[in-house]
C-alpha cells in the first residue's frame, strides 16, 4: 500500500514538471522596451513568427526590432542592437552636423517616447508634455541639483530637430552624439510605456414610502431600485528613467505607479527624480 501511494505521488509529480514545461513560455524583449510572452513558432534572418498564450493566430516580427529572446528552454539570444545600416531614419539621424559648443555642468531633457504597448501606437504630444514635466520639475529644484543648470528645451529641441532626430527616433540615437549634438555633459533620458483596461461597478439605490390603509390601520410599503453602471478606464504604466554624464549610464531605474490612473506616471518621474544621484535633499 505504501509503495503505491508512493508511486502515485512520485507520478503526480512527474506529470506537473512536464505541464510547468509544457506551459512555460518564451519571452521576447522588443528594442522599445516591450515584452511579449508568447509561443514563437518560426524564425528566419529577417522575422520571427510567434502566437500569443490561448490563441492560434501567427503574429510576425521583424527581427530588426527585437534586442533579445528568452526561449522557454532557457537559452537565450541576443540581437544587435545597433541600427541597421539600411534604415533610413538613423541615417538621417547621423549626418553630419556641427556639434554645440560643450556645456560643463549642464544637463538636458530628451524627448520622452510615450507608447501604448498594446497597438504600439506613439503620442507626439504627450511626449512633448512628459519631456515639459521633467523640464519644469527640475528647474523647479534648480537648488537641489547644483552646481547642474537645466539646458533650455528650446535649445534641446532645435538642435535635435536640425539633427534630424524626434522621440520617434531618439532611441536609435547613441548618448555620446547626442551630447555632442546638445553640448551638454550630463543627460536625462526617460521612455513611458502603458496599456490600458476598464472594468465596469453598478450601484444601486433602493427608495420606499409608507402608505397607511385607513381600513386596516397596516403600512405598506412601495419599493423601487435604480441601478446604474459605469465603465472606469484603468492606465497600467512602466516608467523607464537613465541619467548619464560625459557618456556614462549614472542612473537606472524601471517603476510602476502605485496607482493606475492616466496621470500617474506623473508620481513615478518625481519618485525616480528625487532619488536619482544628481539631487541633493536640502
Amino acid at each position: 500500500m505504501k509503495t503505491l501511494k508512493k508511486t502515485c505521488t512520485i507520478l503526480m509529480l512527474l506529470f506537473s514538471i512536464l505541464n510547468f514545461a509544457q506551459n512555460k513560455l518564451d519571452k521576447i524583449i522588443k528594442k522599445d522596451y516591450q515584452i511579449i510572452d508568447c509561443k514563437i513558432s518560426k524564425m528566419s534572418d529577417s522575422t520571427v513568427e510567434y502566437s500569443l498564450p490561448g490563441e492560434t493566430m501567427q503574429i510576425s516580427l521583424d527581427i530588426n526590432k527585437i534586442a533579445r529572446i528568452d526561449f522557454a528552454s532557457g537559452r537565450s539570444q541576443t540581437f544587435d542592437t545597433s541600427s541597421p545600416a539600411d534604415n533610413p531614419a538613423p541615417a538621417a539621424s547621423s549626418q553630419v552636423i556641427e556639434n554645440a559648443p560643450m556645456k560643463t555642468n549642464t544637463i538636458a531633457v530628451l524627448p520622452i517616447p510615450y507608447l501604448n504597448s498594446d497597438n504600439l501606437q506613439s503620442s507626439e504630444e504627450m511626449s512633448k508634455f512628459a519631456q515639459n514635466d521633467i523640464y519644469n520639475k527640475l528647474i523647479d529644484k534648480s537648488s537641489n541639483i547644483f552646481p547642474l543648470t537645466v539646458q533650455d528645451l528650446r535649445v534641446t529641441n532645435s538642435l535635435l530637430h536640425k539633427a534630424g532626430i524626434n522621440s520617434a527616433t531618439i532611441d536609435d540615437t547613441p548618448i555620446e552624439d547626442l551630447q555632442k549634438i546638445l553640448g551638454v555633459d550630463n543627460i536625462v533620458a526617460a521612455k513611458i510605456s502603458y496599456t490600458i483596461t476598464d472594468g465596469q461597478t453598478t450601484s444601486t439605490y433602493n427608495s420606499g414610502t409608507a402608505k397607511v390603509n385607513d381600513s386596516y390601520t397596516k403600512a405598506k410599503t412601495n419599493n423601487s431600485s435604480v441601478t446604474t453602471a459605469s465603465t472606469q478606464m484603468y492606465y497600467h504604466y512602466t516608467v523607464y528613467f537613465d541619467m548619464y554624464k560625459n557618456g556614462t549610464k549614472i542612473y537606472t531605474q524601471t517603476r510602476k505607479p502605485f496607482l493606475n490612473l492616466k496621470d500617474s506616471w506623473i508620481d513615478s518621474i518625481s519618485y525616480l527624480l528625487k532619488r536619482s544621484p544628481i539631487y541633493v535633499k536640502k
